[in-house]
């Protein structure tokens, strides 16, 4: 079976071994055909060169001696393959291929033809054997026939037992490629690979095994460190960002110096934002999300409507909402809540002045649709984490990450497309 990656088609390691067979095969039949039929043309002239110097010899024996000069025209006459003839002036055996008119079939057939000088009474003439050929090419036909046929036999059992052998010699390797391609390393903790008595796949799942139990560990001390870090800085940041907005009360402050702890405030609250979007990675990282309930989306939506329209009114910037009532969902209430703030905040920070930002919720999808730039988005790293695209926004780069983790965590889809000079964030259900 035959797959397209990167825009080229690729196929199956045996698929390609066998193509490799074919093509020597076809080589392999081309070239024997010829050599064997002209090896069996020569072996069959061979062996008719031999019947008819034995007939020779026996003309020589046993009739020569007796046979007169009169008696030459009646002896050719009973003798259809056998005859003397007018000496033709060669003293020596000539062998040679000619075709003659059989009355009997009434066809020009292939004959061997021995040409020997006999003398009779002191007088010379040439004895003319032949033998018809016909059978001899009929049973070279149908031997090289029979040849190739076992050939062909013989290479479509292989083909059929090598691929047959194959698929259970290769089992083990593609067992471990279907395991690394359903291997998901924030849920699965083992994958089970097939044992076999192959050496170099055994080396192959020892060595997955190691990279997996690697990579786990790495991930689970990098997930633990981002949770744990994320935890401890709350309180100091809480901290920090208090005192911050206590000197901001102060009426002593000059206006450089308001502003300098402006800015200290601005980027305290980045930082307090930053922590909690960790924070909320690494919890859904380890699975802490995985009590599911049945919601109604509605009332989510509303609540989250009623809040960012607020914010909306210092871009001036328009929400409109197409709501289809009673749409149920099974997921955890927390983390609807912030996949919503999610895409609120994201529509609004990436807008314009004036913009707009509709809303459609159906039983089956939830569309975003925002004005902004003028040109689409950088699809492949739009979710990473950290990654954004207007490198100037005052945004974490997190806020589109999150809600792919969610949107993976509940087995829903994502997907981004740009028309009219329109974005849209479109979640399938």
């Amino acid at each position: 079976m035959e797959q397209v990656t990167n825009g080229k088609q690729t196929k199956k390691l045996l698929q390609k071994t066998l193509k490799y067979y074919f093509i020597y095969a076809v080589i392999i039949i081309i070239a024997i055909a010829p050599i064997f039929y002209g090896i069996s043309n020569l072996l069959y002239e061979h062996e008719a060169n031999e019947d008819l110097y034995a007939i020779k010899e026996d003309f020589d024996q046993f009739t020569k001696k007796e046979l007169t000069i009169s008696e030459i025209a009646l002896w050719n006459k009973y003798n259809r393959y056998v005859t003397l003839q007018k000496f033709n002036g060669n003293f020596k055996d000539s062998l040679f291929d000619h075709s003659y008119y059989d009355a009997l079939n009434k066809d020009n057939e292939p004959f061997r033809v021995l040409h020997s000088p006999v003398k009779i009474e002191d007088t010379w003439f040439t004895f003319s054997a032949k033998m018809n050929m016909v059978e001899k090419e009929n049973l070279i036909s149908s031997t090289v026939f029979l040849f190739i046929s076992l050939l062909l036999l013989l290479l479509i059992g292989f083909f059929i037992i090598t691929q047959m052998i194959s698929k259970k010699l290769w089992k083990p390797f593609y067992a471990a490629l279907d395991k690394m391609e359903q291997f998901e390393i924030d849920k699965t903790t083992s994958v089970n690979l097939i044992e076999s008595s192959t050496q170099e796949f055994n080396r192959l799942n020892v060595a997955i095994h190691k990279l997996i139990q690697k990579n786990s560990s790495i991930y689970k001390s990098q997930r633990e460190f981002i949770e744990n870090a994320a935890h401890e800085l709350q309180t100091p940041i809480a901290i920090f960002k208090g005192k911050i907005e206590n000197l901001l009360q102060r009426n002593d402050l000059n206006q450089e110096q308001f502003e300098f702890i402006e800015d200290l405030n601005k980027t305290t609250s980045r930082l307090v934002k930053l922590n909690k979007n960790l924070f909320v990675l690494s919890k859904i990282d380890s699975n802490s999300y995985i009590e599911i309930q049945k919601i109604n989306l509605n009332p989510i939506l509303d609540n989250q409507l009623v809040f960012f329209s607020e914010q909306a009114l210092a871009k001036k910037i328009t929400i409109t909402a197409e709501l289809e009532e009673e749409v149920i969902l099974n997921a955890h209430p927390f983390l609807v809540e912030i996949l919503l703030s999610n895409l609120f905040l994201n529509t609004l920070n990436h807008n314009i002045h004036k913009g707009f930002i509709n809303i459609k919720l159906t039983k089956e999808r939830l569309i975003f649709s925002n004005s902004g730039s003028e040109t689409a988005l950088q699809t492949q790293k739009m979710f990473e984490r950290f990654s954004k695209s207007n490198p100037s926004s005052q945004g974490n780069g997190l806020g589109l990450s999150i809600i792919k983790k969610i949107v993976e965590v509940n087995h829903w889809t994502i997907q981004y497309h740009f028309t009219n000079k329109t974005h849209h964030f479109e979640i399938g259900f």
